[in-house]
Formats: structure tokens, sequence, C-alpha cells
């Protein structure tokens, strides 16, 4: 499966709405305090406009969601795995994208036959506090050697600059965060992105 090489990660509907119209065709919607209903009708809206605009929206987390609503993927991190309901998820005939930091995760995705995996943080990410240091590119040379033919994605202080050293180390896909969303001119880095993934 060829997936686009950049997939950018958002946490809102508005984000979408800048972010679809620039040509991007693969973008995950990770939501995580929201109402149920609001959580519905933002992830509906979503798909949709991913759909208007020819791309693929991935849900995060929200499997039941994704199955209800008819999306094509969903994502889930580790801790999502114990408590999803995998055949139902394979039943819906969702594509499947896994986060994984260490071998045993790797391991534990692998044996799912997940559409791409995601190894992170390859640097330091503000973004959440992991437990995880910077896994480095040498770690992704080495996921890619033991994913073969399976999409990977580097995510985790990922920036346009940093993003074709990535894909020299292996990765397939590159996934950034607030290297657009912090930006003061999102737009352009989008588009910044889409030249270096092209």
């Amino acid at each position: 499966m060829t997936l686009p090489r950049f997939y950018p990660i958002f946490e809102s509907l508005d984000w979408l709405k800048r972010a679809l119209p620039l040509g991007i065709r693969l973008v995950q919607l990770r939501i995580k305090d929201r109402a149920p209903d609001a959580l519905r009708e933002e992830i509906r809206a979503g798909l949709a406009l991913a759909h208007a605009h020819g791309a693929a929206l991935v849900v995060n987390d929200h499997w039941q969601l994704a199955i209800d609503e008819g999306a094509d993927w969903l994502h889930l991190g580790q801790e999502d795995l114990a408590t999803a309901d995998l055949a139902a998820i394979r039943r819906a005939g969702l594509k499947l994208g896994i986060s994984t930091h260490d071998h045993a995760e790797l391991d534990r995705a692998l044996a799912l036959s997940p559409n791409y995996v995601a190894l992170g943080p390859v640097y330091p990410t503000i973004l959440k506090v992991m437990k995880w240091h910077q896994q480095g590119l040498e770690r992704v040379t080495e996921w890619k050697r033991l994913v073969g033919d399976i999409p990977l994605c580097a995510i985790g202080g990922m920036s346009v600059e940093r993003a074709p050293g990535a894909f020299e180390a292996g990765a397939d896909l590159v996934s950034a965060v607030t290297d657009i969303t912090l930006n003061p001119d999102p737009e352009a880095r989008m588009r910044d992105w889409l030249r270096v993934c092209a």
C-alpha cells in the first residue's frame, strides 16, 4: 500500500478546513476532550470534508465512532489496543495504524497486520509528556527493517527540515503536529511540507 508521505495530525475540524484545501491527502483527527455528541459531530463533519477533498481521514482512538460513522481509517495507541474491539474493527473493514515505541509494542502491532506502523518520538516532542526519550533516526532504520513492506510513519518533533532525514532513514511517511499548529503561517508551512514530501 502506498500512502501519501505527509500525514499531519490535527485536533479539530477547524484545522481540517485549513489543511484539506491545500491538497493534503491523508490526515488524522485526534480529539481528546470533547462531549460524546460533539465528538460524533466533529468526526462526521471531518469525514465529509475529507471525502469532499478526495482525502483520507484517520480517526484517532474512537474506534466505535469510526465504525458508526463509516470511517475508512483508524489509529490506535498502545493503551487503546487494550480496550478496542479489534474483531469489530476488522469486520467493519477499517484500515488500522498503530503507535509503537519499543520492541514489545512493535511485536504486538505486527501481530495485528496493521496498515501502517508509527514510531515515535523520533525527536524530542513538546506535544505530550512521554516516558520514551527520542528514538533517533537509527531506530527509524531498524524499525523499517523489521516492518518490511508495511508503511512506517515517523512522528515526534518532526519538522520540514527534519523530514528528508527521516525519509532517508527509512520512513515512508512523516507526521507533524506542532510544526504546523505553532507556526505563524500554518498554511505556508503546510505547503512547505507538501513540497518536501512530494
